[in-house]
């Protein structure tokens, strides 16, 4: 859909660069925001605790006493993976929450 009215030359053309400009503005200061988040994920009804940030950075993994039996290390794995697959849907769902919107928008400018 054409926005501008006028032709490329006209008022229209100034309108459409500001459009882009605030928005290029607005998608900076959302993934800043983004980078900034931490998430939190437990798993094993908080006998793991994954903290990660908004770029899928594992900042601490925390682990209970009794989340420790050295005869089911295999329980503890799993335990550990579902923690952090668990934490990267929590930031890809954030992202789309701060995101999402951009891929919409840049489409009405094209």
């Amino acid at each position: 859909m054409n926005n501008f009215k006028g032709g490329f030359g006209g008022g229209g053309m100034q309108n459409l660069m500001r459009q882009a400009q605030k928005m290029q503005e607005d998608m900076a200061k959302a993934q800043e925001e983004l980078a900034n988040s931490v998430i939190t994920s437990t798993s094993g009804g908080g006998m793991v605790e994954v903290v990660m940030t908004g770029k899928k950075e594992i900042q601490s993994i925390k682990l209970k006493k009794e989340a420790v039996d050295p005869d089911d290390i295999e329980m503890l794995e799993d335990l550990m993976v579902a923690c952090i697959n668990d934490a990267m849907k929590k930031v890809d769902s954030l992202t789309q929450e701060k995101m999402g919107s951009f891929s919409g928008a840049l489409g009405g400018l094209m």
